[in-house]
């Protein structure tokens, strides 16, 4: 992790390699190209994720991405792994674990028609925590094929979303929670066809 210049940001991906990230989940490639974290499919693999070493808990993320118009993929926050099956309540609901499921707070990158990108999920639990439907102006900001920009903050109980600047998703969570930062690339069943999703400029300001 390198400190940057001015405003406490820290940036997360040093641009040369993958020091002070893990890789959990499914079996998915990355790989390091013009200061890019480039994720690539593999067919026949559960979802993937490259996640920091370290947990953070309040916080505001800046990263900016790219992906292919057929790949679902999304950036957590306040996540966890585990090797042993574990359990935890959401929202009044007590959910199972698998060991080496990953879990937690999904912001959303979907380059569908739907276009529910920054909208808020509950990776490995009970789904949509909060979608887009009726957000159409965050809908209309992604840039398909081009280079967005997300900011992502946890502060205490909130989680906001912004999506090229347009605000995107509000949440309240009903505990405070700790967890790493992980980029995924979806699973793709058996398609044979490499799609990619690409991250840079992953930068964090810590919180009080």
């Amino acid at each position: 992790m390198v400190a940057a210049q001015g405003g406490g940001w820290i940036d997360l991906f040093n641009g040369k390699n993958l020091d002070g990230w893990a890789q959990h989940g499914g079996a998915a490639k990355y790989r390091i190209e013009d200061g890019q974290i480039i994720g690539t499919t593999v067919p026949g693999t559960p979802n993937s994720f490259l996640c920091t070493a370290k947990p953070y808990t309040n916080f505001i993320l800046e990263a900016e991405f790219k992906v292919d118009p057929g790949l679902n993929s999304g950036i957590q926050i306040r996540s966890s792994v585990s090797d042993v099956e574990t359990t935890e309540v959401w929202f009044g609901k007590t959910i199972k674990f698998a060991p080496g499921r990953v879990h937690g707070v999904q912001v959303e990158i979907d380059p569908s028609e739907r276009a529910w990108t920054g909208g808020l999920y509950g990776e490995g639990s009970i789904g949509w925590f909060k979608d887009l439907k009726d957000n159409e102006p965050a809908r209309k900001a992604f840039k398909q094929g081009d280079w967005n920009k997300f900011r992502i903050e946890a502060r205490g109980e909130m989680i906001r979303t912004w999506l090229n600047g347009v605000a995107a998703a509000e949440l309240k969570m009903d505990t405070v929670r700790t967890g790493f930062i992980g980029l995924q690339v979806h699973a793709v069943g058996k398609r044979t066809e490499p799609l990619e999703v690409r991250f840079r400029n992953i930068r964090l300001q810590l919180l009080p």
